[in-house]
């Protein structure tokens, strides 16, 4: 692999996912962790997949602009929502599975698709997790 462009340096302490805390080593992300109540935690913090997600999300957001601006297309508003999810493995651990949600205006369905296909191969984020989890992707035109 070519020269690193950047290392994100984040550290976990206390008792991890269940009552700790993360936080960056610049200090700018400094978050309480807590497992969900759906888990069976108490919630009230963020966890893991909330931050998997948030990142992918902005990733792949920053994946599609810069797609459409190599491409010199106008996409006059977009989002992208990261679904991220813990499922049982059968081996009696746990994963995760996926589903990026990427709404867009200014573009005709067709060239939509094609542009959130090109941003999936560029995203760092859908290039570490292609082929290791489940990932759905689909885009709407507004």
């Amino acid at each position: 692999m070519s020269d690193k462009l950047y290392t994100a340096i984040a550290t976990s302490t206390g008792e991890g996912r269940a009552g700790g805390r993360a936080v960056t080593n610049d200090g700018l992300l400094d978050v309480a962790l807590a497992i969900p109540k759906e888990m069976g935690g108490p919630g009230g913090a963020t966890n893991p997949e909330q931050l998997f997600a948030a990142g992918w999300a902005s990733c792949f957001h920053s994946a599609l602009k810069l797609v459409a601006a190599r491409r010199k297309l106008t996409i006059s508003d977009s989002a992208v929502v990261a679904e991220v999810s813990v499922v049982p493995t059968a081996e009696g651990g746990f994963g995760l599975s996926a589903a990026l949600h990427v709404a867009l205006a200014g573009l005709d369905q067709s060239a939509a698709d094609q542009l959130v296909e090109a941003a999936h191969a560029v995203c760092p984020y859908s290039n570490a997790t292609r082929g290791n989890i489940p990932v759905t992707i689909d885009a709407t035109v507004a």
